[in-house]
């Protein structure tokens, strides 16, 4: 496993095999996932990451703790936590850095995405560029 800064963003948590998965966490993120992730304590449990159509600009993102896995789905694991995307969310996620704020106001996860046109005021949906 390696670490390292991007930008402004903290500790990016990746391993080797992470070339192939479309989402980058960040150790703040991974943090209070495993706390989360403690909290549920269901041992087959794994974080989903992805999108689905909604939200006020296309698309919405998906994360949540899950317990299906699908045949479609991309997995890699960081830090002890099983974290899954299905393959049709990878096209839109690639490349995305996923992090966490406990700030008051505006805290919570984000999600930093390259393949966003634009994102919706509170950063929960997203309009993709045009596929090339």
């Amino acid at each position: 496993m390696k670490s390292e800064s991007i930008g402004n963003q903290e500790n990016i948590v990746e391993e080797k095999a992470m070339e192939e998965f479309p989402v980058r966490l960040t150790s703040s993120a991974l943090a209070h996932i495993a706390k989360i992730m403690k909290k549920d304590g269901r041992p087959e449990a794994f974080l989903r990451i992805g999108v689905k159509g909604g939200g006020c600009s296309g698309f919405e993102y998906v994360l949540k703790i899950d317990t299906q896995p699908s045949p479609y789905d991309i997995e890699q694991e960081l830090n002890g936590i099983r974290v899954v995307c299905d393959s049709k969310s990878a096209v839109y996620l690639k490349g995305t850095i996923l992090d966490y704020t406990g700030n008051l106001i505006g805290g919570g996860f984000r999600f930093d995405n390259p393949n966003a046109k634009r994102s919706c005021g509170c950063g929960t949906s997203f309009t993709p560029k045009e596929q090339e």
